[in-house]
Formats: C-alpha cells, sequence, structure tokens
C-alpha cells in the first residue's frame, strides 16, 4: 500500500526514509532511523515491532541484508511484509514478501534500498532508483523527497494518494544540535501529499536550515544599514548593536538557527526584507 526509499548520504552521515501512500498518516507507521546506526521502511501488512527490533540488530553492526533475514525469519506474517534497510555503510537490502498485492517489488545497491506495493507497475520503483543514482549533486533530504516525486509521477501507488513522510536523521542534526533528528514532516491526509511535502521541507530548510559559509554577508555597510533601518522598523532596537536586533527578531520569526555573528544569512535577510 506504500513506496518509499531507505538510504543514507554519500558521506554516511546521514539516513533517512522517504514514504508516500494511500493510507492515513503513512509516518506514523513506515520509517525508523538511528543516527549512526542505520534506518529502515516497514509496509505492505507492517509489522511494528520490526522498527525497534531491527533498529536493535543494526546496533550489533549487522549487514542491512542480514537484518533483513533476521526480521522476515522470525515473523509468521512475513509474506505479507515489504521492508527496506540501509547501514552506514555496504549495500542496502530490502525484502517484498510473495504474498504482497500486486505490483509489488523493490531495487537495492550501495546505500539505498526502493520498494512499494499495490504500485501502478515496476516503472515506480525503477525510477526512484534512477533519480537516487542521478541526484548526487543535492542536499540528502532534497535527493530522497527527488526520488519520492520520481515514484509519484512514474504511477505511484494505484489506489490514489492520501499521506506521506520524511524522515531523516544525523549527529547532532535537529534544533540547536540537541537531537539527532534533522527532518521530521508528515502530510497526514491530502489530496497531493507528495508535493505537499515538498512545499513543507522548503520551509523547514528556511527555518532550521544552516548558513552556508560561503554565502554570508558582512554587517556592514550598506547590509548594514539596511538591516538597521528594518529592524527599527519592525519594531526592535538596534542600540545595543545589530547582532542584538536581530537576535531578538529572530527569536520571533522562528530564524534562530541561521543566526551567524557578525554576518547575515540572505536566507534571513530575505524573510527580513518581506516583514
Amino acid at each position: 500500500m506504500t513506496y518509499s526509499i531507505v538510504a543514507r548520504s554519500a558521506d554516511g552521515s546521514a539516513l533517512g526514509v522517504a514514504v508516500a501512500s494511500k493510507f492515513l498518516a503513512v509516518g506514523m507507521a513506515v520509517p525508523a532511523a538511528e543516527a549512526g546506526v542505520g534506518a529502515l521502511a516497514t509496509q505492505a501488512y507492517a509489522n511494528l515491532a520490526y522498527r525497534p527490533q531491527g533498529l536493535a540488530l543494526l546496533r550489533t553492526g549487522l549487514a542491512a541484508a542480514d537484518v533483513v533475514a533476521g526480521l522476515t525469519a522470525a515473523d509468521q506474517g512475513r509474506a505479507d511484509r515489504q521492508l527496506g534497510v540501509v547501514t552506514p555503510t555496504g549495500d542496502g537490502a530490502t525484502y517484498t514478501g510473495a504474498g504482497c498485492f500486486d505490483w509489488a517489488g523493490g531495487l537495492a545497491g550501495d546505500g539505498y534500498a526502493v520498494q512499494g506495493n499495490i504500485l501502478t507497475g515496476p516503472e515506480v520503483v525503477a525510477e526512484m532508483e534512477r533519480s537516487w543514482l542521478g541526484s548526487a549533486d543535492l542536499p540528502f533530504p532534497e535527493r530522497l523527497l527527488r526520488a519520492l516525486a520520481a515514484g509519484e509521477a512514474a504511477g505511484g501507488d494505484s489506489r490514489g494518494r492520501q499521506s506521506a513522510a520524511l524522515y531523516v536523521v544525523s549527529p547532532g542534526g535537529g534544533y540547536g544540535g540537541l537531537s539527532d533528528v534533522a527532518v521530521d514532516l508528515r502530510v497526514d491526509d491530502h489530496q497531493d501529499p507528495v508535493a505537499e511535502l515538498a512545499r513543507l521541507y522548503v520551509l523547514h530548510d528556511q527555518l532550521f536550515g544552516h548558513a552556508d559559509p560561503e554565502s554570508l554577508l558582512p554587517l556592514e555597510g550598506a547590509v548594514a544599514e539596511e538591516v538597521a533601518t528594518r529592524l527599527t522598523a519592525l519594531g526592535y532596537a538596534v542600540d545595543r548593536g545589530l547582532d542584538a536586533g536581530l537576535a531578538a527578531w529572530a527569536g520571533s520569526a522562528n530564524m534562530e538557527e541561521r543566526l551567524v555573528e557578525g554576518r547575515i544569512d540572505p536566507v534571513v535577510l530575505e524573510v527580513l526584507r518581506a516583514g
């Protein structure tokens, strides 16, 4: 009832799952991941116990194929299950039980596993794999979203659309660097969930992404004058310095993750200009 990609970033630091389905709130059931350990997707007649059990097996250092073998061997309902697993190194692994509804299947390779069931055809997972392999230049979450969109464009779930989710972990990748959950976005019930998920990710990156050091603008000259003028117009004092004024504004605008002392992220400046 679902199609998904489970993968790791090119440098192995991030792990994640992107999934879509004609199923309410698919994000509450399918994905699981732990930074430095691995990631998995459990679907079809999803066995939610695969999530804690799979992560426990991954913590022992087992290869993805061995985790799949261990989980399915102990499951009397394995014929109806579908599973994808990746580890911080090596090939991903995918499993499709013989009882899964057509079309069902998957593809796996170095650092990824793509799988789906009740799909319009094998082209769905084939296009997801093609997208993944051809988008190594993109940031990891965007690469996952691109693969999911490729599956949707190829036909996706043969029953229609309802929900989608993106879950990414990396060491210290969460808000304030205080958790490993870098992205946890869910579209629970929507007419075009994959597109809506992509829209939410753009907003997420704007608010919680980190500034590109090469794009930062010094808070001096014309830039400093503009920032001071705009902050003052919005009611934020700059008499204690622009950094203090920006921090006060950013705390209200939810832009604090992109602040860099003495400089300004063009993304922050764009939001400030929008008022």
